[in-house]
């Protein structure tokens, strides 16, 4: 292609995307891909949502949200507007100016990467792919990601990457469940495979987005997002095992955490729980550990802090079972009612969830298993655990009643933690929710 050619096919894209008449593609539709699509919506973009799931594409096309945040009228307005269109046709690739790629980076049984939704997703925008376009890698991934092994896919399509299309990372940035940060108001790190790539990229994020951070290279982009994940799992892993240490001292870490964080420098808060959830946490860590092994190193430090936190659910089962035994009845049998399955508090995201993990252990141990989460009335499928076929108890007194423990996983805001402890007999805290209860608090045990 000759220059002037080039330079015309980039004057062309960039007058699009300055003018909000590119149209911008979203290939997955979860967490993460439905509030972008949001964002350049809202923004003055027409979007295509891509996603292979059948039942999500029916779900969007009558208006109908599975994300919590985003309200199904706006979504409905949207799709009847033709602002957003929701498809399983890949074919429809070719229409858009710029695609986002937002699909799962999940950990293989090994705990290696797999990336075979990124690479299936990367074959099918090779065979669409046109000149002119921009593709951006939004899933979290390990640095080189984006420049050995997406480009050489989309290349295979006979189009040169930085000449006859443009690509780029961005990693997302999204907190479900976290109203003061939307996709709209978080910051975006930007790195291409060369700068015409990452200007493009930074100049589309800037018409949606409140602020955005070019950076040197793809491989920096990427590996800024793995750091901030690794940086929460390390410091968490830290107080969990503080959390065992005091338990032990007769100290409760959440007072001393109240009181370190009275310090106007020097400390950040981070909160122990029963273990790590969500799409990133427990997950990138091990991304960056798997890279050092590829390079011949250790990184002993995360793996350390990998091992203390994959071990949360075993201490909190272990207080379940003193805490029976003070009661003079083992598991086995026991009535048990997890509450909280969501991740993290007031969100129905489950991924990752260490409650599925609680509820393995307690149902290996024999445990007659409830629970109950205002968010998800029956349990999803999981990839790594065989999940019970479940459906949320009504939290009733005659419910907690029934039971001989009571396990809070989630901390929920809509729980009346008054009314839990004095309906139970036995209530096991992992995430300090009952704090400000004031009465029997001798049936409370912090976990």
């Amino acid at each position: 292609m000759s220059k002037s050619k080039a330079e015309s096919i980039i004057s062309s894209l960039q007058t699009s995307i300055t003018e909000r008449s590119a149209k911008v593609g979203v290939v997955g539709l979860g967490y993460v891909g439905l509030p972008l699509i949001r964002a350049f919506v809202s923004s003055g973009f027409h979007t295509i949502g891509f996603d292979v799931d059948p039942e999500k594409i029916k779900s969007l096309q009558n208006g109908k949200s599975y994300v919590g945040h985003i309200p199904s009228d706006w979504l409905s307005d949207r799709v009847n507007d033709k602002s957003f269109v929701p498809t399983a046709d890949m074919s429809l690739m070719a229409k858009a100016d710029a695609l986002l790629i937002c699909v799962p980076t999940p950990l293989t049984d090994s705990r290696d990467p797999d990336l075979s939704y990124v690479e299936s997703t990367a074959r099918e925008i090779a065979r669409h792919l046109r000149k002119g376009q921009l593709v951006i890698l939004e899933s979290t991934t390990y640095p080189g990601t984006t420049t050995n092994v997406v480009k050489p896919i989309l290349e295979s399509s006979g189009l040169k990457a930085g000449s006859d299309f443009y690509l780029a990372y961005s990693p997302e940035r999204e907190d479900p469940g976290n109203l003061e940060f939307t996709a709209q108001s978080i910051p975006k790190v930007v790195g291409g495979i060369d700068e015409t790539s990452r200007d493009l990229a930074a100049e589309l994020y800037r018409q949606a987005v409140v602020e955005v951070i070019p950076v040197g290279s793809c491989e920096v982009a990427e590996a800024c997002k793995i750091l901030e994940n690794t940086y929460r799992a390390v410091n968490i892993a830290m107080v969990n095992e503080l959390k065992i240490l005091f338990q032990n001292m007769g100290i409760d870490v959440w007072e001393v955490i109240a009181a370190a964080k009275t310090k106007p420098f020097g400390f950040q808060a981070f909160y122990p729980g029963p273990g790590l959830g969500g799409h990133c946490i427990p997950i990138d860590p091990f991304y960056l550990s798997w890279l050092a092994r590829k390079q011949g190193l250790t990184t002993r430090f995360i793996e350390l802090a990998g091992e203390i936190n994959t071990a949360m659910p075993e201490y909190v089962i272990g207080r379940v079972t003193e805490a029976l035994n003070d009661a003079g009845k083992p598991i086995r049998g026991s009535r048990i009612g997890l509450l909280g399955v969501a991740y993290k508090k007031d969100v129905d995201d489950p991924r990752e969830s260490p409650s599925f993990k609680l509820m393995e252990l307690l149902l290996r141990r024999g445990a007659d298993l409830s629970y109950n989460d205002p968010y998800i009335p029956s349990l999803p499928s999981m990839r790594h655990y065989d999940v019970p076929n479940l459906t949320s108890e009504p939290l009733t007194p005659e419910y907690l009643a029934s039971l001989d423990c009571v396990l809070i996983a989630t901390d929920h805001s809509a729980y009346d933690y008054e009314m839990i402890v004095r309906h139970s007999s036995i209530v096991i805290d992992t995430r300090n929710a009952t704090i400000h209860v004031a009465n029997n608090r001798e049936r409370i045990f912090k976990a």
